[in-house]
């Protein structure tokens, strides 16, 4: 037997004080493979130890949500289906960064792979998935190698299993160029009445093991630390996990079929922490016990230790709960998708985990200290203020001013930042199932089946406005998650995030992650926009970046809504030349706010100065309620052609976005409003704002007269600032810009 030295525990990410607890817990010295399952259950990733304590104060109910956080994923109502039976949007984010800084392709798909199990495994099809990826500077030399292949495997994944890629962004900023962020959403349908839970009940009942056999790929909650492991064990043993998309199709088919007959207890994802996790948190969420037989488990390797199958994080396996009697049933769904099945345990009332190996007991774990009883760090951190001086980020003094709006323009829609993204949306499968509606736009929208309403779904985040502001930047990627929802013509439901930040051992770090998560909070009970699941990544950075070495704080949000009637569904694209274009949003755009410089942390700053200084857009939560709630009633009314949300680049480049996806230009005064300058005006960054087409003028401004609205819609102002035609935006020519869109990928790629 390895003895537990402190070399052993350190490699095993356990403090001193920490390891102190596992010895309370057990009134002895663990073995490795308790030393092991400790070390994985108390990692960041399982625990939340250094975010729990603040994720607790996120709004996450209302009356349309089923399951909220501390599940596989979110669920909730999005009403009756074709058949009168309600039915449930069940989603969620995760990420998948370091892997897929190791190796690419096999990191992004392994985490697309994974996010789907988080959702099928209660009960739903996954009918969409989404990403948000970040991706340092394009002229470093390992950053091509990592765009192509994250673009490869999230595509090469999703494509096999059949699921579409509908929505998504992808940013480059040289905070990322250590290590980049891979965050991987999907979306499923499900009977509302048939949702799978976690929770293992019900003394001796059999605990199975479905789906692929279990290898040395992935074990890397723990570091090999034993003199079991030979000196050449670690080269043979990648770090991520290999994904076989095909396998996960048949695990998803079986799946459903079992879940349609009334055999399963409880059934959970081995996801991170594998065989470990999915069983602690099965027996914990049950308030039960469990026992494994490790002689049971179906291994793809001979030999294979206790300790590595319960940390091998392999991919395409579950673990159920069954109903006595049913195993031959259920084994013979699986056996029928060629898959492995094995009985390897029982649920116990000891409240212990116990695993047998050989006849013998090699682990007798209570499970309360491993998951509700974990560590939980109330870490300190920075106030508002002292972050604001930490971060140094200088005030605009003057207002700067732009040589050439024509210029500037064509410049930033050929920069990385907002180029197009068709050569990544050309590796998806994005019309795979028929019921893809829309792609490229503001969100993603997918019918669902056999209805006449769809799903909108979108990912967001500005992380140089969290950087600046982190309360201002976590209100601010909730409310433009609410406006790209809102585009589309959904209404927007709820959310789920990916929060990915640096180490929170730092209290600068520690600050991002607090305010930020204040701002998203109050941002989600302004909006009624909840948030029901997600997923906490930290100690993103690298000190091979040279100079800082995290990342920019990056929430990322997706976001989720309904609409009702799909017939009423928005584009942003042009549609008919001589419609009248109008900027909808706050009232004080009519003249300046002094108070604001407009160009604050803007994309237009960075790429055209060279800067990134000045305030975070503030963003005013009551305008952001009421203008969604005027552009729902103009969708709904049939007043409006097209919508497009405003956000990096300002109404410059939400102009020339509309322009390029529906081809045809507009014309717009060029010296723009008088009481800004130029640069503001077109290239503002000001929260809460829409363009939109409007057909008949006439009929906008009978409706507006009508006077229906309440005093706090009427905040929203209407500013007409071009029409529709012709075949240039802002002095360029569309052809020009078109082409300068394009080029960045394309040249990139062709090197």
């Amino acid at each position: 037997m390895t003895a537990i030295t402190p070399e052993i525990v350190e490699q095993h990410g356990l403090s001193p004080e920490e390891y102190a607890r596992v010895l309370s817990a057990l009134g002895r010295e663990p073995n490795l493979v308790e030393l092991g399952i400790f070390s994985v259950m108390w990692s960041e990733h399982c625990s939340y130890k250094s975010s729990r304590l603040h994720l607790k104060k996120l709004p996450t109910e209302a009356p349309w949500v089923i399951c909220g956080p501390g599940e596989n994923a979110g669920v909730i109502d999005i009403g009756d289906g074709p058949d009168g039976q309600k039915l449930a949007a069940i989603f969620k984010m995760e990420s998948h960064n370091h892997p897929s800084y190791i190796e690419p392709y096999q990191g992004a798909a392994t985490g697309v792979g994974g996010i789907l199990r988080d959702v099928f495994t209660m009960g739903a099809r996954p009918i969409a998935n989404a990403n948000a990826l970040r991706f340092g500077r394009p002229e470093h030399p390992k950053m091509k190698h990592l765009v192509q292949g994250v673009v490869a495997g999230i595509g090469g994944y999703g494509n096999c299993v059949g699921v579409p890629t509908v929505a998504g962004e992808t940013n480059f900023h040289p905070a990322y160029d250590g290590n980049i962020l891979v965050n991987a959403m999907t979306v499923g349908v499900a009977n509302a009445d048939r949702i799978f839970y976690s929770a293992a009940t019900g003394v001796g009942n059999p605990i199975v093991y479905v789906g692929s056999k279990t290898g040395r790929d992935g074990i890397h909650g723990a570091t090999m630390a034993s003199a079991d492991f030979g000196d050449d064990t670690e080269a043979k043993r990648p770090t991520v996990q290999v994904g076989d998309p095909f396998t996960e199709k048949l695990l998803i088919e079986a799946c459903l079929e079992l879940m349609a007959t009334d055999a399963i207890v409880a059934i959970q994802d081995m996801g991170a922490a594998g065989l470990t996790s999915s069983s602690v948190e099965m027996a914990t969420n049950g308030k039960a016990g469990i026992r494994l037989d490790m002689n049971m488990v179906p291994c793809r390797e001979a030999g294979m230790t206790p300790y590595e199958m319960m940390l091998s994080e392999s991919q395409e396996r579950m673990l159920m709960v069954l109903k006595p009697g049913k195993e031959p049933m259920a084994e013979a769904i699986f056996r029928k998708w060629e898959l492995d099945f094995a009985v390897i345990g029982e649920v116990t009332d000891t409240g212990h985990m116990v695993l047998e190996f050989n006849g013998e007991v090699v682990c007798d774990i209570p499970l309360g200290p491993l998951a509700a009883d974990a560590p939980l760090y109330d870490r300190p951190y920075l106030s508002k203020e002292e972050y604001k001086v930490w971060a140094g980020v200088k005030p605009l003094a003057e207002v700067p001013t732009s040589d050439d709006i024509t210029a500037d323009l064509l410049a930033m829609m050929a920069s990385p930042d907002l180029a197009s993204r068709r050569w990544i949306a050309e590796q998806y499968d994005s019309q795979v199932g028929g019921d893809t509606l829309q792609t490229g736009g503001d969100a993603g929208v997918v019918r669902v089946h056999g209805t006449g309403k769809a799903l909108a779904i979108t990912t967001d985040c500005t992380p140089r406005y969290v950087f600046a502001d982190p309360y201002e930047g976590g209100k601010q990627a909730i409310a433009e998650a609410y406006r790209n929802l809102c585009a589309v013509g959904a209404r927007p439901l709820a959310v789920t995030n990916c929060l990915n930040f640096a180490n929170p051992q730092r209290p600068e770090i520690m600050a991002q992650i607090v305010h930020a998560l204040e701002g998203m909070g109050d941002a989600c009970r302004a909006l009624d926009f909840p948030i029901v699941s997600g997923n906490v990544s930290l100690y993103n950075e690298s000190k091979a970046t040279g100079g800082g070495s995290a990342i920019l704080p990056t929430p990322a949000i997706g976001g989720v809504g309904i609409i009702n009637d799909l017939s009423k569904m928005m584009t942003m694209h042009f549609k008919q030349a001589g419609d009248a274009i109008y900027l909808v949003g706050p009232e004080f755009w009519a003249k300046p706010d002094p108070t604001r410089s407009h160009l604050g942390q803007s994309l237009w700053l960075h790429l055209i100065k060279g800067r990134e200084e000045g305030r975070t857009p503030p963003t005013d939560l009551t305008i952001e309620r009421n203008a969604g709630a005027i552009i729902h009633e103009l969708i709904a009314d049939g007043l409006v052609n097209a919508v497009h949300d405003l956000s990096d680049g300002g109404l410059a480049v939400a102009l020339a976005e509309m322009a390029l996806a529906g081809g045809i230009g507009a014309d717009a005064d060029l010296a723009g409003n008088p009481d800004y300058t130029p640069a503001q005006w077109w290239f503002g960054e000001d929260q809460g704002r829409y363009l939109v087409t409007v057909p008949d003028v006439e009929a906008l401004n009978a409706a507006l007269a009508k006077g229906t609205r309440d005093e706090d819609t009427a905040q929203i102002g209407f500013q007409r600032i071009g029409t529709v035609g012709g075949d240039h935006v802002l002095g360029v020519p569309l052809s020009e810009l078109r082409a300068a869109n394009q080029r960045f990928f394309a040249e990139w790629m062709d090197e």
